[in-house]
Protein backbone atom coordinates (compact mmCIF):
# COMPACT_ATOMS: atom_id res chain seq x y z
CA UNK A 1 0.00 0.00 0.00
CA UNK A 2 1.81 3.09 -1.25
CA UNK A 3 -0.66 5.95 -1.59
CA UNK A 4 -3.09 7.87 0.55
CA UNK A 5 -5.82 7.36 -2.06
CA UNK A 6 -5.58 3.61 -1.52
CA UNK A 7 -5.98 4.18 2.20
CA UNK A 8 -9.08 6.30 1.76
CA UNK A 9 -10.63 3.63 -0.49
CA UNK A 10 -10.07 0.95 2.15
CA UNK A 11 -13.42 0.02 3.76
CA UNK A 12 -13.94 1.50 7.24
CA UNK A 13 -10.74 3.57 7.12
CA UNK A 14 -12.53 6.87 6.38
CA UNK A 15 -15.25 6.51 9.08
CA UNK A 16 -12.59 5.62 11.64
CA UNK A 17 -10.54 8.63 10.52
CA UNK A 18 -13.51 11.02 10.77
CA UNK A 19 -14.50 9.71 14.18
CA UNK A 20 -10.95 10.08 15.42
CA UNK A 21 -10.76 13.61 13.96
CA UNK A 22 -13.86 14.69 15.86
CA UNK A 23 -12.48 13.12 19.04
CA UNK A 24 -9.13 14.91 18.65
CA UNK A 25 -10.79 18.25 17.92
CA UNK A 26 -12.99 17.86 20.99
CA UNK A 27 -10.03 17.05 23.23
CA UNK A 28 -8.05 19.98 21.84
CA UNK A 29 -10.63 22.69 22.39
CA UNK A 30 -11.69 21.21 25.74
CA UNK A 31 -8.09 21.11 26.98
CA UNK A 32 -7.46 24.73 26.04
CA UNK A 33 -10.74 25.83 27.61
CA UNK A 34 -10.02 23.94 30.83
CA UNK A 35 -6.46 25.23 31.05
CA UNK A 36 -7.68 28.80 30.61
CA UNK A 37 -10.53 28.31 33.07
CA UNK A 38 -8.28 26.94 35.81
CA UNK A 39 -5.55 29.51 35.17
CA UNK A 40 -8.07 32.34 35.52
CA UNK A 41 -9.41 30.84 38.75
CA UNK A 42 -6.09 30.00 40.42
CA UNK A 43 -3.21 31.70 38.59
CA UNK A 44 -1.24 28.48 39.17
CA UNK A 45 1.01 27.07 36.40
CA UNK A 46 0.85 23.67 38.11
CA UNK A 47 -2.96 23.44 38.28
CA UNK A 48 -3.28 24.84 34.77
CA UNK A 49 -0.95 22.14 33.42
CA UNK A 50 -2.75 19.42 35.39
CA UNK A 51 -6.15 20.53 34.08
CA UNK A 52 -4.94 20.25 30.47
CA UNK A 53 -2.79 17.14 30.73
CA UNK A 54 -4.08 15.54 33.92
CA UNK A 55 -6.25 13.05 31.98
CA UNK A 56 -3.00 11.62 30.66
CA UNK A 57 -1.97 10.78 34.23
CA UNK A 58 -4.96 8.49 34.64
CA UNK A 59 -3.96 6.51 31.54
CA UNK A 60 -1.76 4.37 33.78
CA UNK A 61 -4.89 3.17 35.61
CA UNK A 62 -6.61 2.33 32.35
CA UNK A 63 -3.49 0.49 31.16
CA UNK A 64 -3.42 -1.49 34.41
CA UNK A 65 -7.07 -2.47 34.71
CA UNK A 66 -8.87 -2.02 31.37
CA UNK A 67 -6.46 -2.61 28.50
CA UNK A 68 -7.21 -6.31 27.98
CA UNK A 69 -10.53 -5.10 26.55
CA UNK A 70 -8.70 -3.60 23.55
CA UNK A 71 -8.67 -7.02 21.82
CA UNK A 72 -11.59 -8.62 23.70
CA UNK A 73 -14.42 -6.11 23.10
CA UNK A 74 -16.29 -5.42 19.83
CA UNK A 75 -14.54 -2.36 18.33
CA UNK A 76 -17.55 -0.47 16.93
CA UNK A 77 -19.64 -0.66 20.10
CA UNK A 78 -16.68 0.22 22.30
CA UNK A 79 -15.57 3.27 20.31
CA UNK A 80 -19.10 4.63 19.99
CA UNK A 81 -19.82 4.09 23.68
CA UNK A 82 -16.56 5.70 24.84
CA UNK A 83 -17.13 8.79 22.70
CA UNK A 84 -20.63 9.12 24.14
CA UNK A 85 -19.15 8.90 27.64
CA UNK A 86 -16.66 11.63 26.76
CA UNK A 87 -19.50 13.83 25.52
CA UNK A 88 -21.34 13.42 28.82
CA UNK A 89 -18.28 14.12 30.95
CA UNK A 90 -17.31 17.19 28.92
CA UNK A 91 -20.84 18.58 29.27
CA UNK A 92 -20.49 18.18 33.04
CA UNK A 93 -17.26 20.21 32.95
CA UNK A 94 -19.16 23.04 31.26
CA UNK A 95 -21.35 23.55 34.34
CA UNK A 96 -20.56 27.07 35.70
CA UNK A 97 -19.16 27.30 39.19
CA UNK A 98 -17.75 23.75 39.28
CA UNK A 99 -14.96 23.72 41.91
CA UNK A 100 -11.41 23.22 40.63
CA UNK A 101 -11.09 20.01 42.67
CA UNK A 102 -14.20 18.62 40.97
CA UNK A 103 -12.84 19.60 37.54
CA UNK A 104 -9.61 17.71 38.21
CA UNK A 105 -11.49 14.65 39.48
CA UNK A 106 -13.67 14.55 36.37
CA UNK A 107 -10.77 14.91 33.91
CA UNK A 108 -8.83 12.16 35.70
CA UNK A 109 -11.80 9.80 35.35
CA UNK A 110 -11.99 10.77 31.68
CA UNK A 111 -8.34 9.91 31.21
CA UNK A 112 -8.76 6.46 32.71
CA UNK A 113 -11.30 5.31 30.12
CA UNK A 114 -9.28 6.96 27.33
CA UNK A 115 -6.60 4.26 27.68
CA UNK A 116 -9.06 1.62 26.47
CA UNK A 117 -10.14 3.80 23.56
CA UNK A 118 -6.59 4.13 22.24
CA UNK A 119 -6.05 0.38 22.25
CA UNK A 120 -9.35 -0.32 20.50
CA UNK A 121 -8.82 2.40 17.89
CA UNK A 122 -5.26 1.49 16.89
CA UNK A 123 -5.90 -2.23 17.06
CA UNK A 124 -8.83 -1.78 14.68
CA UNK A 125 -6.69 0.32 12.35
CA UNK A 126 -4.09 -2.45 12.27
CA UNK A 127 -6.88 -4.93 11.49
CA UNK A 128 -8.47 -2.84 8.73
CA UNK A 129 -5.23 -2.22 6.83
CA UNK A 130 -2.86 -4.73 5.23
CA UNK A 131 0.48 -5.33 6.92
CA UNK A 132 2.33 -2.74 4.85
CA UNK A 133 -0.43 -0.15 5.37
CA UNK A 134 -0.17 0.51 9.10
CA UNK A 135 2.63 3.09 8.98
CA UNK A 136 1.14 5.22 6.16
CA UNK A 137 -2.29 4.78 7.76
CA UNK A 138 -1.06 5.92 11.16
CA UNK A 139 0.73 8.78 9.38
CA UNK A 140 -2.61 9.94 7.99
CA UNK A 141 -4.15 9.77 11.46
CA UNK A 142 -1.25 11.74 12.93
CA UNK A 143 -1.48 14.38 10.23
CA UNK A 144 -5.21 14.58 10.78
CA UNK A 145 -4.49 15.00 14.47
CA UNK A 146 -2.09 17.82 13.67
CA UNK A 147 -4.67 19.57 11.51
CA UNK A 148 -7.35 19.17 14.17
CA UNK A 149 -5.00 20.57 16.80
CA UNK A 150 -4.04 23.52 14.61
CA UNK A 151 -7.68 24.28 13.94
CA UNK A 152 -8.78 23.45 17.47
CA UNK A 153 -6.19 25.61 19.21
CA UNK A 154 -6.60 28.50 16.79
CA UNK A 155 -10.41 28.43 16.83
CA UNK A 156 -10.54 27.47 20.49
CA UNK A 157 -8.33 30.41 21.45
CA UNK A 158 -10.63 32.80 19.59
CA UNK A 159 -13.78 31.29 21.07
CA UNK A 160 -12.42 31.27 24.63
CA UNK A 161 -11.73 35.00 24.25
CA UNK A 162 -14.90 35.91 22.36
CA UNK A 163 -17.33 33.70 24.29
CA UNK A 164 -16.24 31.81 27.39
CA UNK A 165 -14.45 28.57 28.35
CA UNK A 166 -17.83 27.09 29.33
CA UNK A 167 -19.23 27.63 25.82
CA UNK A 168 -16.14 26.03 24.29
CA UNK A 169 -16.59 22.99 26.53
CA UNK A 170 -20.16 22.57 25.24
CA UNK A 171 -18.78 22.68 21.69
CA UNK A 172 -16.31 19.94 22.65
CA UNK A 173 -19.15 17.81 24.02
CA UNK A 174 -20.96 18.15 20.69
CA UNK A 175 -17.83 17.05 18.82
CA UNK A 176 -17.52 13.96 21.02
CA UNK A 177 -21.16 13.11 20.27
CA UNK A 178 -20.36 13.45 16.54
CA UNK A 179 -17.45 11.03 16.97
CA UNK A 180 -19.80 8.53 18.62
CA UNK A 181 -22.40 8.74 15.85
CA UNK A 182 -19.76 8.40 13.11
CA UNK A 183 -18.26 5.29 14.71
CA UNK A 184 -21.68 3.67 15.17
CA UNK A 185 -22.92 4.40 11.65
CA UNK A 186 -19.69 4.05 9.67
CA UNK A 187 -17.94 1.02 11.14
CA UNK A 188 -18.80 -2.63 10.65
CA UNK A 189 -19.84 -4.77 13.61
CA UNK A 190 -16.70 -6.87 14.00
CA UNK A 191 -16.09 -9.60 16.57
CA UNK A 192 -13.30 -9.12 19.13
CA UNK A 193 -9.77 -10.04 17.97
CA UNK A 194 -9.13 -12.28 20.98
CA UNK A 195 -11.22 -14.67 23.06
CA UNK A 196 -11.91 -14.37 26.75
CA UNK A 197 -13.38 -11.79 29.08
CA UNK A 198 -11.48 -8.57 29.76
CA UNK A 199 -10.11 -8.44 33.28
CA UNK A 200 -7.52 -6.64 35.33
CA UNK A 201 -5.60 -9.91 35.79
CA UNK A 202 -5.44 -10.55 32.04
CA UNK A 203 -4.41 -6.94 31.43
CA UNK A 204 -1.52 -7.27 33.87
CA UNK A 205 -0.49 -10.66 32.44
CA UNK A 206 -0.22 -9.43 28.85
CA UNK A 207 1.45 -6.21 29.97
CA UNK A 208 4.08 -8.31 31.73
CA UNK A 209 4.63 -10.48 28.65
CA UNK A 210 4.99 -7.47 26.36
CA UNK A 211 7.36 -5.81 28.82
CA UNK A 212 9.51 -8.95 29.31
CA UNK A 213 11.16 -8.72 25.88
CA UNK A 214 14.18 -6.38 25.93
CA UNK A 215 13.74 -5.14 22.32
CA UNK A 216 10.06 -4.33 22.96
CA UNK A 217 10.92 -2.75 26.29
CA UNK A 218 13.42 -0.38 24.70
CA UNK A 219 10.90 0.58 21.99
CA UNK A 220 8.28 1.33 24.63
CA UNK A 221 10.69 3.49 26.64
CA UNK A 222 11.64 5.35 23.46
CA UNK A 223 7.97 5.96 22.69
CA UNK A 224 7.14 7.13 26.21
CA UNK A 225 9.98 9.10 27.79
CA UNK A 226 11.48 11.62 25.31
CA UNK A 227 8.01 12.44 23.94
CA UNK A 228 6.49 12.82 27.41
CA UNK A 229 9.20 15.14 28.68
CA UNK A 230 8.75 17.46 25.71
CA UNK A 231 4.99 17.57 26.25
CA UNK A 232 5.90 18.90 29.69
CA UNK A 233 7.31 21.91 27.84
CA UNK A 234 4.08 22.34 25.88
CA UNK A 235 2.04 22.12 29.08
CA UNK A 236 3.57 25.46 30.13
CA UNK A 237 2.49 27.43 27.06
CA UNK A 238 -0.49 28.93 28.90
CA UNK A 239 1.58 30.11 31.87
CA UNK A 240 4.52 31.13 29.63
CA UNK A 241 2.37 33.49 27.57
CA UNK A 242 -1.39 33.28 28.26
CA UNK A 243 -2.27 35.55 25.34
CA UNK A 244 -0.25 33.56 22.79
CA UNK A 245 -0.79 30.01 24.06
CA UNK A 246 -3.14 29.16 21.19
CA UNK A 247 -0.54 30.37 18.68
CA UNK A 248 2.23 28.27 20.24
CA UNK A 249 0.02 25.16 20.36
CA UNK A 250 -1.01 25.67 16.73
CA UNK A 251 2.62 26.08 15.64
CA UNK A 252 3.53 22.88 17.47
CA UNK A 253 0.71 21.05 15.71
CA UNK A 254 1.92 22.42 12.35
CA UNK A 255 5.40 21.05 12.98
CA UNK A 256 3.98 17.67 13.97
CA UNK A 257 1.99 17.61 10.71
CA UNK A 258 5.15 18.29 8.70
CA UNK A 259 7.10 15.59 10.53
CA UNK A 260 4.42 12.95 10.05
CA UNK A 261 4.11 13.77 6.36
CA UNK A 262 7.86 13.49 5.85
CA UNK A 263 8.25 10.22 7.75
CA UNK A 264 5.05 8.55 6.61
CA UNK A 265 5.04 9.53 2.96
CA UNK A 266 8.24 11.13 1.70
CA UNK A 267 11.11 9.18 3.25
CA UNK A 268 12.00 5.70 1.93
CA UNK A 269 12.04 2.86 4.49
CA UNK A 270 15.82 2.50 4.42
CA UNK A 271 16.21 6.13 5.47
CA UNK A 272 13.44 6.48 8.02
CA UNK A 273 14.55 3.45 10.07
CA UNK A 274 17.74 5.37 10.96
CA UNK A 275 16.00 8.61 11.92
CA UNK A 276 14.34 7.77 15.24
CA UNK A 277 17.18 9.13 17.44
CA UNK A 278 17.89 12.27 15.34
CA UNK A 279 14.18 13.12 15.32
CA UNK A 280 13.92 12.68 19.09
CA UNK A 281 16.89 15.03 19.56
CA UNK A 282 15.19 17.54 17.27
CA UNK A 283 12.03 17.16 19.37
CA UNK A 284 13.75 18.51 22.50
CA UNK A 285 16.61 20.77 21.46
CA UNK A 286 14.66 23.90 20.36
CA UNK A 287 12.94 24.11 23.77
CA UNK A 288 16.28 24.73 25.49
CA UNK A 289 16.22 28.21 23.89
CA UNK A 290 13.11 29.13 25.86
CA UNK A 291 15.42 29.75 28.83
CA UNK A 292 16.41 32.96 27.02
CA UNK A 293 12.73 34.07 26.87
CA UNK A 294 12.76 34.68 23.11
CA UNK A 295 10.16 36.93 21.45
CA UNK A 296 6.94 35.29 20.30
CA UNK A 297 8.09 34.92 16.68
CA UNK A 298 11.21 32.99 17.73
CA UNK A 299 9.29 30.96 20.32
CA UNK A 300 6.72 29.98 17.67
CA UNK A 301 9.51 28.96 15.29
CA UNK A 302 11.13 26.82 18.02
CA UNK A 303 7.81 25.11 18.79
CA UNK A 304 7.22 24.38 15.10
CA UNK A 305 10.72 23.02 14.48
CA UNK A 306 10.71 20.88 17.62
CA UNK A 307 7.37 19.23 16.81
CA UNK A 308 8.74 17.89 13.53
CA UNK A 309 10.53 15.43 15.80
CA UNK A 310 7.24 13.81 16.79
CA UNK A 311 7.58 11.91 13.49
CA UNK A 312 9.95 9.59 15.36
CA UNK A 313 6.94 7.82 16.86
CA UNK A 314 5.96 6.44 13.44
CA UNK A 315 9.34 4.77 13.06
CA UNK A 316 9.10 3.39 16.60
CA UNK A 317 5.54 2.11 16.13
CA UNK A 318 6.56 0.28 12.96
CA UNK A 319 9.30 -1.40 14.99
CA UNK A 320 6.84 -2.27 17.77
CA UNK A 321 4.45 -3.96 15.33
CA UNK A 322 7.32 -6.01 13.93
CA UNK A 323 8.03 -7.22 17.48
CA UNK A 324 4.41 -8.03 18.42
CA UNK A 325 2.10 -10.91 17.36
CA UNK A 326 -0.95 -9.75 15.40
CA UNK A 327 -3.39 -11.13 17.99
CA UNK A 328 -2.10 -8.67 20.57
CA UNK A 329 -1.74 -5.64 18.30
CA UNK A 330 -4.54 -3.72 20.02
CA UNK A 331 -3.17 -4.39 23.48
CA UNK A 332 0.39 -3.54 22.43
CA UNK A 333 -0.64 -0.30 20.74
CA UNK A 334 -2.93 0.55 23.63
CA UNK A 335 -0.03 0.06 26.05
CA UNK A 336 2.07 2.36 23.89
CA UNK A 337 -0.66 5.00 23.80
CA UNK A 338 -1.50 4.75 27.51
CA UNK A 339 2.12 4.75 28.61
CA UNK A 340 2.95 7.69 26.37
CA UNK A 341 0.03 9.75 27.60
CA UNK A 342 0.74 8.81 31.21
CA UNK A 343 4.32 10.03 30.91
CA UNK A 344 3.01 13.17 29.23
CA UNK A 345 0.76 13.78 32.23
CA UNK A 346 3.57 13.09 34.70
CA UNK A 347 5.85 15.42 32.77
CA UNK A 348 3.19 18.14 32.67
CA UNK A 349 2.88 17.96 36.46
CA UNK A 350 6.67 17.92 36.88
CA UNK A 351 7.08 20.87 34.54
CA UNK A 352 4.36 22.77 36.36
CA UNK A 353 6.06 22.05 39.69
CA UNK A 354 9.44 23.28 38.42
CA UNK A 355 7.79 26.38 36.94
CA UNK A 356 6.10 27.02 40.28
CA UNK A 357 9.48 27.48 42.01
CA UNK A 358 11.44 28.94 39.07
CA UNK A 359 9.66 30.18 35.95
CA UNK A 360 7.87 28.60 32.97
CA UNK A 361 10.81 29.45 30.67
CA UNK A 362 13.35 27.78 32.97
CA UNK A 363 11.14 24.73 33.47
CA UNK A 364 10.78 24.26 29.70
CA UNK A 365 14.56 24.26 29.27
CA UNK A 366 14.96 21.77 32.13
CA UNK A 367 12.42 19.34 30.63
CA UNK A 368 14.07 19.63 27.20
CA UNK A 369 17.50 18.84 28.66
CA UNK A 370 16.04 15.79 30.42
CA UNK A 371 14.53 14.57 27.13
CA UNK A 372 17.88 14.90 25.35
CA UNK A 373 19.61 12.94 28.12
CA UNK A 374 17.05 10.12 27.98
CA UNK A 375 17.24 9.91 24.18
CA UNK A 376 21.03 9.57 24.19
CA UNK A 377 20.87 6.94 26.95
CA UNK A 378 18.25 4.84 25.14
CA UNK A 379 20.16 5.06 21.86
CA UNK A 380 23.25 3.66 23.58
CA UNK A 381 21.19 0.86 25.18
CA UNK A 382 19.60 -0.04 21.83
CA UNK A 383 23.00 -0.44 20.22
CA UNK A 384 23.85 -3.04 22.89
CA UNK A 385 20.53 -4.88 22.43
CA UNK A 386 20.45 -8.00 20.20
CA UNK A 387 17.23 -6.59 18.66
CA UNK A 388 15.96 -9.86 17.30
CA UNK A 389 12.29 -10.66 16.89
CA UNK A 390 10.90 -12.28 20.05
CA UNK A 391 9.09 -15.57 20.09
CA UNK A 392 5.30 -15.62 19.90
CA UNK A 393 3.41 -14.34 22.92
CA UNK A 394 1.90 -17.31 24.77
CA UNK A 395 -1.65 -17.84 25.86
CA UNK A 396 -2.64 -17.32 29.47
CA UNK A 397 -0.76 -19.48 31.95
CA UNK A 398 2.20 -20.28 29.64
CA UNK A 399 5.64 -18.66 30.05
CA UNK A 400 7.07 -16.73 27.14
CA UNK A 401 9.58 -18.83 25.16
CA UNK A 402 13.14 -17.50 25.25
Amino acid sequence: MTGYRQLLRTPEFTPLLISSAAHTAAQTVAGLALGTLVHRATGSPLLSAVSMFGPSLAQVLGATFLLSGADRLPPRTTLAGLSLAFATVTAVLAVPGLPVAAVLAVVLAQGMIAALGGGVRWGLLNEILPKDGYLPGRSVFNMMGGLMQISGYALGGLLVTALSPHAVLLLAALLHATASATAHLGLTARPPRAFGRPSAAETRRVNAVLWSSRPRRLVYLGLWLPNGLVVGCEALFVSYDPGAAGTLFACGALGMLAGDLAVGRLLPPAVRTRLATPLLLLLATPYTFFALRPPLSVAALCATLASVGFGASLVQQERLMALTPAGLSGHALGLHSAGMLTLQGVSAVAAGAVAQVTSPATAMAVMAAASITVTVTLAAASRRSPGGLPAAVPQSGQPEPR
